[in-house]
C-alpha cells in the first residue's frame, strides 16, 4: 500500500512538472465527472426506482406496538427453531443455493433472473474493511460481490444474499436486508435459514429494547442462538478500530443520503417494517406460494 501511494505521488509531481496546477485540476475533474456518468450508467439510475412496497405490491402497515411485538416473538422462535450449526459450512454450496432461491423468487421479488453473474470474491483489505464494521459491498463497475473474509460462517448465507440483492438493483440497505431475509428464509437449505433469522432478529431486538417486557422476551432465545450471538459481537469488536469505523460510518451516511437514501445508514433498520409488512400481507405470501419455515 505504501509503495502505490509513493508511485501516485510521484505520478503526480512528474505530471505537474510538464503541465500547469490548472490543466491538472482540470484533468481530475474530468476523470471525477467521467466517473459519476459511468457510475449512474452502470448502475446509479436504480437510486430512482419506486420503493419496495409499490414495487412487489404489498401493503404498507401502520405501526403497531402489539403486531411488532407478536412479530418479535415469532420470530425469536423461528430462530431457535431453525438452529443449525456450520460445522460442515461450504461457501460453493451456499452460494449455489443463494442463487436457486432468487431464481425461484424472481417473480415475486420482480427481478430478471440471471441478471448477470454473482460469483463472490473476498475483499483484498478484508482486515482494513473489518476495522470499519464492512462485512461486505458490490462494486458497480464490474458488477462485482465481495464479502469480507472475516465474516462468520453463520453470517456468510445473509450477508452474501445481501450483496447479491445489491446486484439485482436494490440499492436501499433495508430493502437489500429483506430480499436476503426472504431468499434465505425461502430456501430448502437449514443454514440459510438459521442465517436470515438469526440476523433479522438482531434489527427487531435493537427496536424493542423499549418494550417493557423486554427482557421477558429475550429469555425466550435459546443458549444456541445467544451463543452465536455473543460470538458475533466479540468478533466485530476484536476487528474494529474506532477512528476508522467514525470516518466509514459518516462517509457511508453521506454518500446513501446523496443517493435519495433520507435517512442514511439509519436505512438498515427499516428491515423491521418490511418484514412487518410481509408478514401481514397473507394475500402476497399465497400469491407466491411463499412459505417461511
Amino acid at each position: 500500500m505504501i509503495l502505490f501511494v509513493s508511485i501516485v505521488i510521484l505520478l503526480i509531481i512528474t505530471i505537474l512538472k510538464k503541465i500547469s496546477i490548472s490543466k491538472f485540476l482540470k484533468i481530475v475533474l474530468n476523470i471525477l465527472a467521467s466517473v459519476y456518468i459511468l457510475f449512474y450508467a452502470l448502475w446509479g439510475f436504480n437510486y430512482f426506482r419506486t420503493n419496495l412496497n409499490e414495487r412487489l405490491g404489498i401493503e404498507k402497515q401502520t405501526p403497531n406496538t402489539n403486531l411488532f411485538t407478536n412479530e418479535l416473538k415469532k420470530l425469536i422462535s423461528d430462530t431457535n427453531t431453525s438452529y443449525s450449526t456450520f460445522n460442515n459450512f461450504n461457501k460453493l454450496q451456499i452460494d449455489s443455493m443463494i442463487e436457486d432461491s432468487y431464481k425461484n423468487l424472481a417473480p415475486a421479488l420482480k427481478i430478471k433472473y440471471p441478471q448477470g453473474k454473482r460469483k463472490p470474491k473476498k475483499i483484498t483489505y478484508s482486515r482494513f474493511f473489518a476495522q470499519a464494521g464492512i462485512s461486505g459491498y458490490y462494486g458497480p463497475f464490474f458488477s462485482e460481490v465481495h464479502v469480507n473474509k472475516f465474516v462468520l460462517p453463520v453470517e456468510y448465507p445473509f450477508v452474501l444474499a445481501h450483496e447479491k440483492a445489491h446486484q439485482f438493483g436494490i440499492t436501499s440497505e433495508a430493502e437489500a436486508n429483506f430480499y436476503a431475509w426472504l431468499v434465505c428464509s425461502n430456501s430448502l437449505s437449514v443454514q440459510l435459514r438459521y442465517s436470515a433469522n438469526l440476523m433479522v432478529l438482531r434489527f427487531f431486538l435493537f427496536q424493542g429494547t423499549e418494550l417493557e417486557n423486554y427482557q421477558e422476551i429475550v429469555q425466550e432465545l435459546n443458549a444456541n442462538v445467544k451463543a452465536d450471538y455473543q460470538k458475533i459481537r466479540e468478533n466485530w469488536q476484536r476487528l474494529r478500530n474506532e477512528k476508522v469505523d467514525n470516518i466509514a460510518t459518516k462517509v457511508n451516511d453521506t454518500y446513501l443520503k446523496t443517493n435519495k437514501v433520507k435517512k442514511g445508514i439509519d436505512d438498515y433498520n427499516d428491515v423491521v417494517q418490511l418484514v412487518m409488512d410481509f408478514t401481514t400481507d397473507t394475500a402476497f405470501q399465497k400469491q407466491y406460494e411463499l412459505i417461511l419455515h
